[in-house]
């Protein structure tokens, strides 16, 4: 058995736990929150295409309102920050612009910019719209996972929550056709304690070959 001692990240790791219970008087800025969620988009994505969404809900009022599509949920009111995350179905549109970021970073000519929005315009078109949802909802498990990561680092807790009306929250949110929600995550200062939880081990979940 490995005696290694476990980095500042695994510790990070083992550390997060989901969290239900908040300080309702504990905020968060704008500028916080963005700087987690600028964090949170270095994850990989579907041939670099970012088909995540964000609304960030911290006005009390919409968390109320937001608790009632969430099941009667008590974090949904009493987090700082309610992240929802959503994935966008046309997020090749996008291709031109973010192939251009990267060309004003130096980290892409232009020629490969052109050449790689045209593939990727080409590629994703031709997809179905329920492919390039289901690309979109694995794309933003993993900038998920690094938000609630992002928010622990900074000593804050988190919760992951799946169980919304998303239909309800489609219709109160205006989200044009492409756009759908896929999870809520609350974010804040804990006050409760986690839930005790347990894992499945190597040997049950892994074959080596």
């Amino acid at each position: 058995m490995s005696t290694q001692t476990k980095s500042a990240f695994t510790e990070l790791m083992y550390a997060r736990k989901s969290i239900r219970k908040y300080d309702a008087d504990y905020k968060l800025s704008k500028e916080e929150i963005s700087e987690m969620l600028t964090d949170a988009m270095t994850a990989p994505s579907t041939s670099n295409q970012q088909p995540w969404r964000f609304i960030a809900i911290t006005d009390e009022s919409a968390k109320k309102e937001l608790r009632g599509m969430a099941y009667n949920q008590e974090q949904v009111e009493t987090a700082s920050v309610v992240i929802a995350v959503l994935g966008d179905a046309n997020f090749h549109e996008q291709a031109e612009k973010i192939n251009q970021l990267s060309v004003d970073a130096g980290v892409m000519t232009p020629e490969v910019a052109v050449a790689q929005t045209e593939g990727s315009v080409k590629l994703y078109s031709g997809v179905p719209v329920e492919a390039r949802r289901s690309l979109a909802m694995y794309d933003a498990g993993l900038v998920s996972m690094q938000l609630l990561l992002a928010a622990k680092d900074r000593g804050l807790d988190s919760v992951v929550m799946g169980g919304f009306n998303k239909d309800a929250f489609a219709k109160a949110y205006e989200l044009p056709e492409n756009e759908f929600p896929i999870v809520l995550i609350a974010i804040g200062k804990g006050t409760g304690l986690p839930r005790g939880t347990s894992r499945l081990s190597v040997d049950d979940v892994v074959k080596f070959v």
